[in-house]
């Protein structure tokens, strides 16, 4: 699998129950600030109709769909990057994902307090943001001045990391987290893979609501979905076409899980492709722009090690044809080398060497 999101925010803003809504599983959901320590790690099916339809052509047995990990890490409080609120170990569990998921509290409840007192969602987005930045400035500058020393020396080497880091800490000391800053600026963070820099990481919001109204705010917005959390987290001990129903008469078109996880794939620059074979029908996850051998190797690393050519299928010629061996027929059923790109979609058989 190797994707990952960590479900960051406030204390008491609802991550540990969006979790549950995600993953089915019961994890700590009392009322009061920090009772999520440890990470929650789900595994998560992504849904993809595509699977079963490739296993009914190819009459594989069973079909087993690509996942992605959602981790639920505790909430953060203003001050974390300083340690308040066992922010240094809160802040490290954000730096092994790939992505961040910031839970914003948009519902009303007197029974649940707010860290701060009152609902505020553009407040609390802009203490975690800041958080972030402030971690990210205090790694930067102390880094900074251990390559200053190493550069006194005259290595160019060295001198250009120095003015690569004062950019960087330029911009952070203007509180602008790295993925805002353009992309000259990011992908000069990036070239310093030393730091595992927190506001590199792209994040997508997520508004935990209470009412359907509240959706449409967010139906337009690239970086943001509206959530029923509570709601999608009951729903779980329905059987799935229960849970689609109760979500429809709420006026939920689509569970607001099954819109995360997409765009947790879009956030990613991610896309799926299959194989099948006598004992299954699988999905895989990698990323876009992916060459067909690291493809392989996402199935099993003597595949790419061994990759000698792929041969490939087109999801819509496959449905088109309804069979391998019409596709075969009709040419559509062709031979790459190593240069392939795996398009999302593709279902690729591996032919390689022991």
């Amino acid at each position: 699998m190797g994707f990952s999101l960590g479900i960051v925010g406030l204390p008491n803003v609802g991550k540990s129950t969006l979790f549950n809504a995600l993953s089915g599983r019961l994890v700590n959901v009392s009322n009061y600030p920090f009772c999520t320590i440890d990470p929650n790690v789900a595994v998560v099916e992504v849904p993809d109709e595509r699977l079963e339809k490739i296993r009914q052509i190819l009459q594989s047995p069973k079909a087993i769909p690509t996942t992605i990990e959602f981790i639920d890490i505790a909430g953060l409080v203003k001050g974390a990057h300083k340690g308040e609120g066992l922010g240094n170990q809160f802040l490290s569990h954000i730096r092994t994902v790939d992505a961040i998921v910031q839970v914003v509290r948009c519902f009303v409840d007197d029974n649940i307090v707010h860290v701060d007192g009152s609902i505020n969602p553009q407040r609390d987005m802009e203490v975690i943001n800041l958080e972030l930045v402030l971690a990210d400035l205090a790694a930067v500058e102390k880094y900074l001045e251990k390559t200053k020393n190493a550069a006194k020396a005259g290595d160019k080497k060295q001198l250009q990391q120095v003015a690569d880091l004062e950019t960087i800490r330029q911009t952070l000391g203007k509180g602008v987290p790295l993925r805002l800053a353009g992309e000259d600026v990011l992908e000069t963070a990036r070239g310093v893979p030393d730091l595992s820099l927190l506001t590199v990481k792209p994040m997508i919001y997520v508004a935990n609501v209470a009412e359907a109204a509240s959706l449409a705010q967010f139906e337009e917005k690239s970086d943001a979905i509206a959530i029923f959390a509570k709601t999608e987290a009951e729903t779980k001990e329905l059987p799935p076409a229960e849970q689609i129903e109760y979500l429809r008469a709420m006026g939920i078109a689509e569970g607001g899980v099954s819109r995360l996880i997409r765009a947790g794939y879009g956030l990613l620059n991610l896309i799926t492709f299959f194989t099948a074979n006598e004992k299954e029908c699988r999905a895989w996850t990698c990323a876009a722009g992916t060459l067909v051998p690291q493809a392989a190797g996402k199935i099993h690393s003597d595949m790419e090690k061994g990759f000698i050519a792929a041969e490939i299928a087109h999801y819509a010629d496959l449905i088109a044809c309804t069979s391998l061996a019409a596709c075969r027929e009709k040419g559509k059923l062709h031979v790459e080398g190593k240069n392939y790109i795996v398009q999302d979609g593709d279902l690729v058989q591996i032919r390689f060497n022991v």
